[in-house]
């Protein structure tokens, strides 16, 4: 068959070209590639097939092709003689009509993953585009008895027998029933051409470096005239199948085609029937075709989808029409627009809702920014909520809490939107809080009637609960809910009962009965209880502010307050990166594509702005977890006493260095304090050259040390950088030891001493400089290298190389240091060598500016000949309080145990996910020191450096913290604070397994 229409394509259109087929229900579909790589295809119609169809396609191609000529659709090319459709025989011998397209770059939609919300947005612009441009469109072929013209479907009525599942032929009976209830609202909106096959087919999405992009609309071979939102509904039913988040899919694909083609209230609201019936159609239609051709797969290619969603997926259709109004701009429903008008109206004449004013009430934020608390985000204590405020407001004061404020005081589960701590959590608060003493009076401020009363005992819950419901002059309905109530206050309240404007109706409740917080009454106005009810989410997700906006706005009006006296303003990130871009060096690197914002931190998470949880499996620097309290208790402890230098004898000094070296082999003794890494390693560089006469260093190639002028001269990473100072003539170069793509490989004769056997020729080279060598220095496990483990026996013999030449070896342990190593307290240890200087960083500080040089006592006293060494901070009383009790930390949390638990766990996760996906070339680590090598290829090993990135910004879009290294950026960085625990290895390897699995992860080539 392909042989045959190969000779028909080069017969009428002069292009020589290999075939394959494509999937088609009707017709023949070849995927044409000519000698020169130009696509197409060619479209073979079944024999019989009208003319006038194929017509009407080519003429609404060219009609889209100028009306809007940036959409993504495919152009005809004409034959040899001018033609748009030409006559050939098939192998039968019967006349087809046969016709030739572009192809379009990209895979279909169905074979392509993620299907992010950026994405499904684009669709939805493009299908909005499209239904914009053909909506001048006409030809008679549109007015067609079609099967899959939507306002045709009741045809699959009479059809539901052949559903032979009883529990499936009754939803699809129900499915019909609410299409024949929506119909005739929808035949009366306007009728228009349409591509009425929007499904996971017939949409082409291109790579376009990993995130998604629409590049193909194609197939019009259902056209028909029908409302427009039919076909929305039909793109709809596609984007939902097998999407893990379906309404947030669903309002995303709905907004983006509001964005360019505006839909009216009464379209959007026949969307979800709409889209179900489609969906019923398809399930009915393969089955009947699957009795017919059982051996053609194409017949259920979307049956088993479409099943998973109409029986696995339960969505609320009320409230799933309230979030696509919302999330297209629109009034939740006629009523809404009127309400808020009437409120807005009335602003002033309310009855007080504690019966005296609020304006000058003062307004005390609990905002993630504002507050740190609870000291812990995922454990509000009891005394925590029963002191909420108290840092400012006695307990006799009045204060409001603010509208809109993203907070972390709300941790029980039923907050948490998925299984992780890092998963979705609701934390905006959605009404205005009311503080004030136990006791204290409410009243309704209007009439109203009482719809809905409640105890919730629950820990943290509302305790005593009212939802009242208010009609406006016009009969507009509305309501109002107060929590945190006296339970017995409320207790005489029946539902029904007419509560009069300004009637006290309940009190404010003590801790002991309001859900355990510090009295208040939480205030929330609601324009409809749809898809609510009685259960009204205080708190939503920031995701979802869209919705809960619309659903629950502010309500200050009803305080007779202003909505900017009672709406909380976060610090805007936009205005934040724009100030550093203003005012800060350009050079200062931003991470990631979409920056983040943190305000926040608990161990191994971090929050932003708006209390999203971050789960940090890439700071090192909090050795010992964020927010310590025993290192703040500390801090602030001392900074109470005073805080002063080593000019000075203070018994913290002594403390610390007992504590440091009671960590190292005796012969390291003598220990300086200064202020960073930077600073330790420029120390260190003294002390080599102070005690071997030398100035030449040897460093491996890729080496990262600091960012002063002596570090700096010690960091290929950074000389051999774009606009780098370049190479010091005293400095000689070695290879990474690099096991893995490097010179000498796993598996070879002595890799490791294969590696060291390298300085003898940089010692010869500096040698032939005129440089005396000072020593060697290299991270003993290369971080910014690509997270190596060089091979056994490297450092033993560069060690002996260099001290048999006069110099000093330096272990720059910044990043392995203090436990971080699980069985090893420092990487030398790892490498069987005792080294004359250890630096060690960050860490060690857990965020204090702290850093430290440990030598031998000949190198300190060669060091001592020169002039005096001090620096002010590095020693600093605090500084040295810090770096003890984070050494005591580790011992007494089992930190270093914790690493070693927990890295084995970590290595196990990534080695099975190197099984399933050829990507990871390699994975290796010790402890919580761990590096997952990327590569194209695992024979070639050419560095996957593009999907590297991918996979680390979706990696921080799904709100995990880890990094990239090595000199080709493909090497994942994993290396958490040491806290870090079962729940968040397994969140990692979960994530990192599932974007594996997506588009942009797969190996080019």
């Amino acid at each position: 068959m392909l042989q045959h229409w190969s000779k028909v394509l080069a017969e009428h259109w002069g292009i020589e070209a290999d075939l394959h087929r494509l999937d088609g229900e009707y017709d023949l579909n070849f995927r044409a590639t000519g000698r020169d790589g130009a696509g197409y295809v060619l479209k073979v119609m079944r024999a019989g097939c009208d003319a006038g169809l194929i017509d009407m396609q080519t003429a609404a191609l060219a009609h889209v092709a100028e009306a809007a000529p940036d959409l993504p659709m495919p152009r005809v090319i004409l034959s040899r003689s001018g033609d748009q459709v030409v006559e050939a025989a098939d192998d039968a011998g019967e006349t087809r009509l046969v016709w030739l397209q572009e192809a379009l770059p990209g895979v279909c939609y169905a074979k392509f993953s993620p299907h992010t919300p950026a994405l499904i947005n684009e669709l939805g612009r493009a299908a909005g585009g499209l239904a914009a441009a053909l909506a001048a469109f006409e030809h008679p072929g549109l007015a067609r008895d079609f099967k899959w013209d939507l306002m045709q479907a009741d045809w699959i009525a009479p059809k539901l027998d052949v559903i032979t599942d009883p529990q499936r032929h009754a939803l699809l009976a129900q499915i019909c029933s609410e299409f024949t209830h929506a119909r005739d609202a929808v035949s009366a909106l306007s009728h228009q051409a349409l591509h009425n096959d929007l499904n996971d087919y017939n949409v082409l999405i291109s790579g376009n470096g990993g995130a998604g992009a629409v590049t193909g609309l194609i197939d019009l071979g259902d056209m028909c005239a029908a409302p427009r939102i039919c076909d929305l509904a039909i793109c709809a039913a596609y984007v939902v199948l097998d999407h893990a988040e379906p309404e947030a899919a669903l309002a995303a694909l709905v907004a983006g085609y509001h964005s360019v083609n505006p839909l009216s209230g009464a379209e959007v609201d026949a969307l979800y029937p709409l889209l179900r019936m489609r969906l019923a159609m398809s399930v009915v239609n393969s089955t009947l075709m699957a009795q017919d051709n059982p051996d053609d797969p194409y017949v259920t290619i979307s049956q088993a989808p479409a099943w998973r969603f109409l029986e696995g997926v339960t969505l609320d259709a009320e409230l799933l029409r309230c979030r696509l109004r919302a999330a297209c701009g629109l009034p939740l429903d006629d009523a809404t627009a009127r309400v808020a008008a009437w409120i807005d109206s009335a602003r002033g004449s309310f009855a007080p809702v504690i019966g005296v004013p609020l304006d000058a009430a003062p307004m005390g934020a609990l905002s993630v920014e504002a507050v740190a608390t609870p000291r812990n985000p995922f454990d509000m204590t009891a005394a925590e909520a029963a002191a909420l405020g108290s840092d400012r407001f006695g307990p006799d004061d009045i204060w409001l809490g603010y509208y809109r404020e993203p907070r972390l005081v709300y941790t029980a589960p039923a907050f948490r939107k998925g299984p992780w701590k890092s998963s979705n959590r609701r934390t905006v608060h959605m009404g205005v809080d009311v503080f004030a003493p136990a006791g204290t009076p409410v009243s309704a401020p209007l009439a109203g009637r009482v719809t809905f009363t409640e105890n919730r005992t629950g820990s943290l819950d509302y305790g005593g609960m009212v939802i009242l419901a208010h009609e406006t002059p016009t009969g507009d309905v509305f309501h109002t809910l107060y929590g945190h109530l006296d339970p017995d206050s409320i207790a005489g309240l029946a539902e029904g009962q007419e509560i009069a404007a300004g009637a006290v109706f309940a009190q404010f409740g003590a801790v002991d009965c309001n859900g355990g917080w510090a009295p208040h009454l939480h205030f929330q106005l609601a324009y409809t209880l749809s898809g609510m009810g009685s259960d009204w989410p205080g708190v939503a997700d920031p995701d979802e502010l869209y919705l809960w906006e619309a659903i629950c706005p502010n309500p200050a009006a009803l305080l007779n307050l202003p909505d900017a006296h009672v709406a909380w303003e976060p610090t805007d990130k936009n205005a934040v990166a724009q100030m550093r871009r203003d005012h800060f060096g350009g050079n200062l690197k931003l991470t990631y594509d979409d920056p983040v914002m943190l305000l926040r931190g608990w161990r191994h998470h971090m929050f932003d702005e708006w209390g999203r949880p971050y789960l940090d499996a890439y700071n090192n620097v909090p050795h010992v977890g964020h927010a310590h309290p025993r290192i703040q208790a500390v801090v602030a402890d001392q900074l109470t006493r005073m805080n002063s230098n080593t000019r000075y004898l203070h018994p913290a000094q002594a403390a610390f260095a007992e504590k440091l070296l009671s960590k190292l082999p005796p012969e390291l003794s003598v220990c300086w304090f200064v202020n960073s890494g930077s600073e330790a390693n420029e120390l260190a560089l003294r002390l080599a050259r102070a005690a071997s006469g030398g100035r030449g260093m040897v460093t491996p190639d890729h080496g990262y040390h600091g960012n002063t002028t002596g570090a700096m001269d010690l960091s290929a990473y950074k000389f051999n950088a774009k606009g780098g100072a370049g190479q010091p003539d005293w400095v000689e170069l070695v290879d990474i030891p690099d096991d893995y793509r490097g010179a000498f490989r796993r598996g070879s004769e002595n890799p490791g001493e294969a590696y060291a056997a390298q300085v003898d020729d940089a010692l010869s080279r500096m040698a032939g400089k005129g440089h005396k060598l000072a020593g060697f220095i290299a991270e003993t496990f290369p971080s910014v290298g690509g997270q190596i483990l060089p091979p056994d026996g490297y450092l033993k013999g560069v060690y002996e190389r260099i001290r048999a030449a006069g110099g000093i070896c330096i272990a720059d342990e910044v990043q392995t240091g203090l436990g971080r190593l699980g069985e090893h307290y420092f990487a030398f240890e790892a490498q069987g060598v005792l080294p004359d200087i250890v630096v060690l960083g960050k860490p060690i500080g857990n965020g204090h500016p702290l850093g430290v040089v440990i030598t031998t006592p000949e190198v300190a006293k060669a060091f001592a000949k020169g002039p005096e060494f001090f620096s002010t901070f590095g020693g600093s009383t605090l500084s040295c309080r810090v770096g003890k009790t984070v050494l005591d930390i580790v011992d007494d949390e089992g930190l270093a145990e914790n690493a070693a638990v927990m890295g084995a766990r970590l290595m196990s996760g990534l080695q099975g996910l190197a099984e399933k996906h050829p990507l990871i070339g390699d994975v290796r680590g010790m402890g919580l020191f761990v590096g997952v090598e990327m590569v194209n290829d695992r024979t070639r090993r050419d560095p996957a450096t593009r999907q590297t990135a991918y996979i680390l910004n979706r990696m921080r879009a799904a709100r995990i913290l880890i990094g990239c290294e090595g000199p080709d950026n493909n090497i994942l960085k994993v290396r958490p604070p040491l806290t870090v625990d079962a729940e968040g290895i397994d969140r990692l390897i979960h994530q990192l397994g599932a974007i594996l699995s997506e588009s942009g992860s797969q190996p080019d080539g």
